[in-house]
């Protein structure tokens, strides 16, 4: 297949992004994918492409600066009952679309400056509800833990305990090298190229330390790399989901929609319930750019909640 062929002011707004903004790669594809879809929308509803071509096959290596100065509200309030009717998009792949538009309409009116309107300035993003995290009981997580073995039994507990320690993403946790490891302090590039530093504890120490007794040292393709592949590269993100899925499974505890992102879920919530961990901190050590995006975590510990309204001096009759 013939690969897509952009047209050059998105060439320009994603080069933008990547390379200004340092925005990570899932962020650049995930614009393209949304301004690519909102292209071919806007052709098929101006007319400008036959009936008999499939949708996602509609060329956009055309679309100028006349068709995007062309959009209006209506046009943006129509895409987003396009994806949501025709493409089922929920409330936060609608939300997505919103900051995708935004900030492509933004860099072509404040930076670019090659359009004199900007129509996204009034488009409001859908309301979303809070969604609960899903995350593993501090029971759970232990059976998962005593649970993993098999032919890569170090490395998979060095990973998982990782995951339920630190709370890191997943692309985080296969880009460790070796030299970001030093004594207790893991340092890790998040979202955005952002650096952090994460202290690990006597458990992470142990895990890691274990599994560098065995991990190979012969043939290795990436020295660098702290985790490597049974091909002796990096590990990559697809094999850490499927060794978790695996490892749940055996401790019986899928189905449960668990995947290695909520294991992220799971360190949050057992810091901030057991750890007296705050907020601002949690915020810090997740990587977290907005306070509100932690602030998720919060609402779990009805426990707390029946503690604190039990303390009120009042309480007793």
């Amino acid at each position: 297949m013939e690969a897509l062929k952009y047209p050059p002011i998105l060439e320009e707004f994603l080069n933008y992004f990547s390379t200004v903004k340092a925005r990570s790669p899932n962020t650049i594809k995930a614009y393209a994918y949304d301004l690519i879809l909102f292209f071919r929308f806007l052709k098929k509803r101006r007319g400008k492409v036959s009936d008999d071509i499939p949708f996602d096959e509609i060329n956009i290596s055309d679309v100028d600066i006349d068709l995007i100065e062309s959009v209006d509200l209506n046009d943006l309030y129509a895409y987003l009952s396009f994806v949501t009717n025709e493409r089922s998009n929920t409330p936060p792949a609608r939300a997505r679309k919103v900051a995708s538009l935004r900030s492509f309409y933004n860099y072509l009116y404040r930076k670019a400056k090659v359009i004199s309107k900007n129509p996204t300035q009034e488009l409001e993003s859908p309301k979303l509800s809070v969604r609960h995290p899903i995350y593993l009981t501090l029971e759970e997580s232990k059976k998962l833990l005593n649970s993993i073995d098999g032919p890569f039994k170090e490395r998979d507990y060095a990973i998982i305990t990782l995951f339920l320690n630190c709370g890191l993403r997943v692309s985080e946790l296969v880009n460790i090298n070796l030299d970001d490891i030093k004594e207790d302090k893991l340092t890790v590039i998040g979202k955005g190229n952002k650096q952090r530093t994460i202290y690990l504890n006597e458990a992470c120490i142990k895990a890691i330390s274990d599994y560098l007794k065995v991990r190979p040292k012969e043939g290795v393709k990436d020295k660098k790399a702290l985790f490597l592949s049974k091909r002796l590269k990096r590990i990559s993100v697809k094999t850490v989901q499927y060794l978790v899925k695996k490892h749940l499974k055996h401790a019986n505890l899928e189905g449960k929609k668990y995947s290695a992102h909520k294991l992220r879920h799971t360190a949050a919530t057992l810091m901030y319930r057991y750890g007296n961990v705050d907020i601002r901190t949690l915020q810090k050590l997740l990587g977290h750019s907005n306070v509100s995006t932690t602030q998720i975590y919060t609402h779990v510990d009805d426990s707390q909640l029946r503690e604190a309204v039990n303390k009120n001096p009042l309480s007793q009759e």
